[in-house]
């Protein structure tokens, strides 16, 4: 059975490409030459609708479907395919006018008014009517129509909005606590209410954690973040069946935001989705943002179970919504572009089609600047559509991940919750070093939660798991005892998944498996450090750690320059059933967390993509019949590498040797009976 990504792919002929096309903002005699030009820059596919429903809907009672009419039959009769969205993400002016009360809460008690988008409570029974009619009236209206190749529920669910405290939040999330716990002992058993009298009687009495006097209750406040992303879940899972009630036959999909978006668990929208779509932005303060898109990439393809994904939005240039919005330079699109094809992409959509003239998003990039059709965006634009096509072939084949690194939205929540050791302890910080450690070694891993399957993979790198539940805490420890490779990053295995520290000693469920104790935790003030006896520098984090029954691999210095954990373990390996576990106790920077993971790879018998200097990423799809080899050039210099098979996309292959030029990408189809493959 097809995956109904394949699906869409054969219908479109290729790699989806295309982008958010927004007519609405623009007069009637433009979309012909949208059209044309759609079609000479090699677009497939474009995303219709998302922010339509004054267009739509402009009177309570009034259904205006004339522009949607004529801008399916125009694209669909240019050949273009429609990614048509339901467009709840905004509701119309005069929506928020009839149901004041549908506004969202802020902490402090301010309801905000309408000027933006996501302007809605996600638990407001009368936003729930109103989107739910208006999904039915687009689904059968639109849910045969030729043109359309995908539904796209919503838009960034929670982007704006994930977190309301009104009233009606408040009723929605004592019914999800009752649901939850069944009894209020219960429920003061998992928050610990008799620590600051807080012990509840009723339910009446719990209120969403807003705005008090001092510290919220740790446990309240990661449950009202749990509820808050339930409640947008239920709103996607209903749109979703109203779809596919209405129109069976057409995939839907919704585009989440990766590390872009802490408040929803993006693992719970993909699998309500029949196929992943995410977005990516990357950080202009951030020299080396290439790492955060290969590391979105990865957790795409996790959030996928393996299968290939679309990359629903991107920026052909600078965005406008950072405090500094940084062009990206001549050829980085085309390597952004392909180094998400690489990692598994299926398709590759910008947000978008043409750049607007008026509104908050004006100064953000698209497909067709402001300037037409003269510089340099548009010529990389229609360049990348030609490619794209040259690389139809591409589509379907797989990304195999060796290694799997923990990613956990419930343990970023309770990690970065008030009344920590640290306040400067950051979970997307410790993630990205423990990959950039493994992306720098070009060895191929993918995003998963604690709970996957672990048995593909050779070796599990967990950066951090402060909140691990008793079931999560046994897989990993099964996946050990069994033959795996584990290794742990520090302020990890702490507390249940209510946040209840775990009795016994640190560090809680992983201390059998790691062979240790955390005697004490000794965060670094900003500006201090701690030394390793070989001079590595340790900032922000190290632990007092006691060996029971594990080996030393690295210490503190034996000095004052040790700091507070002087002369303690600051790496330590344990034997585990027929496996291995390490730990690093403190925030080692990356050359440190490079040294630890080859290690761990060598013992589990890991080898890069390819052997390549520093600065040249290697990621390899593999399909039935062939595999193709990405090596992206992120240096200022031409590199070469050795290689088995035929280039692709203008690659230049010479005597085994692919030649990758500066800011590059070379795509090579491999030939599987050479030794090199």
């Amino acid at each position: 059975m097809n995956h109904p990504l394949a699906d869409v792919t054969r219908r479109l002929g290729g790699i989806a490409y295309g982008g958010d096309y927004n007519p609405e903002q623009w007069p009637r005699e433009v979309w012909r030459e949208d059209v044309r030009l759609m079609r000479e820059a090699g677009v497939n596919l474009v995303t219709v609708g998302v922010f339509s429903w004054s267009r739509i809907q402009p009177r309570p009672s009034t259904y205006d479907w004339s522009l949607h009419d004529e801008v399916l039959d125009l694209l669909h009769a240019h050949g273009i395919a429609v990614d048509l969205a339901t467009p709840t993400a905004a509701p119309p002016p005069w929506f928020t006018r009839r149901h004041p009360d549908a506004r969202p809460v802020t902490a402090s008690g301010t309801r905000l008014v309408h000027g933006s988008r996501q302007v809605f409570c996600p638990s407001s029974p009368a936003y729930a009517e109103a989107a739910d009619a208006l999904v039915t009236e687009l689904a059968t209206r639109y849910g045969d129509h030729p043109a359309l190749a995908l539904w796209h529920v919503h838009n960034e669910w929670g982007n704006h909005n994930a977190l309301c405290y009104c009233d009606t939040s408040a009723e929605a999330f004592r019914a999800w606590l009752q649901e939850r716990y069944k009894t209020p002992d219960a429920l003061n058993d998992a928050w610990g209410t008799d620590f600051w009298s807080q012990r509840y009687g009723d339910w009446a009495e719990i209120d969403p954690p807003r705005d008090t006097t001092a510290f919220r209750n740790p446990g309240q406040e990661l449950d009202y973040r749990r509820f808050s992303s339930d409640a947008l879940l239920t709103r996607h899972i209903t749109e979703t069946a109203l779809l596919r009630r209405i129109s069976p036959d057409v995939p839907i999909t919704t585009n989440v935001m990766g590390t872009l978006e802490k408040k929803v668990d993006g693992y719970a929208f993909a699998a309500q989705s029949d196929l992943v779509a995410v977005d990516h932005y990357l950080p202009a303060a951030d020299p080396d943002g290439h790492i955060d898109l290969a590391l979105n990439a990865d957790l795409a393809r996790g959030m996928a179970g393996g299968r290939p994904w679309v990359l629903m939005e991107h920026s052909t240039s600078a965005v406008n919504w950072q405090p500094v919005n940084v062009a990206k330079k001549p050829g980085e699109t085309r390597r952004n572009s392909l180094t998400h094809l690489a990692r598994g992409a299926d398709g590759l959509m910008f947000f978008q089609w043409r750049q607007s003239r008026a509104g908050a998003e004006k100064w953000h990039s698209a497909m067709l600047p402001h300037g037409g059709t003269d510089g340099r965006i548009w010529k990389e634009v229609s360049a990348l559509g030609a490619e794209l096509a040259s690389l139809k072939e591409v589509t379907g084949t797989r990304v195999h991940g060796d290694v799997a690194v923990l990613f956990d939205w419930h343990n970023w929540w309770a990690l970065e919750l008030q009344a920590r050791p640290s306040s400067a302890f950051s979970y997307l910080d410790a993630v990205r070093d423990w990959y950039e450690a493994l992306w720098t070694m070009n060895i191929t891993c993918d995003l998963v939660p604690p709970g996957a399957d672990l048995t593909p993979y050779r070796a599990v790198v967990a950066p951090n798991l402060y909140l691990l539940s008793d079931d999560d805490a046994d897989n990993l420890t099964q996946y050990v005892h069994r033959g795996g490779r584990l290794a742990v990053g520090c302020f990890s295995g702490l507390v249940d998944d209510c946040d209840r520290v775990r009795p016994g000693g640190h560090p809680g469920a992983l201390r059998d498996v790691l062979g240790l104790v955390v005697d004490e935790f000794l965060p670094l003030r900003t500006g201090e450090h701690a030394r390793l006896a070989d001079g590595t520098a340790v900032e922000q984090w190290t632990e007092r750690v006691e060996p029971r029954g594990c080996t030393t691999v690295s210490r503190y210095a034996d000095t004052a320059d040790g700091g507070p954990a002087r002369g303690g373990p600051a790496v330590t390996r344990h034997g585990f059933g027929d496996g291995t576990a390490w730990y690093a106790a403190g925030r080692l920077p990356v050359p440190a967390l490079r040294e630890l993971l080859r290690t761990v790879c060598r013992q589990a018998g890991i080898t890069p993509v390819v052997e390549a200097p520093p600065g040249l990423e290697a990621v390899r799809r593999v399909g039935d019949r062939h595999s193709y080899l990405f090596l992206v050039n992120h240096t200022e210099e031409t590199v070469t590498v050795s290689v088995a098979g035929a280039g692709l996309a203008g690659t230049e292959v010479t005597d085994g040797r692919a030649v990758v030029p500066p800011g590059g990408v070379a795509v090579v189809r491999e030939d599987p009976s050479s030794p090199l493959y």
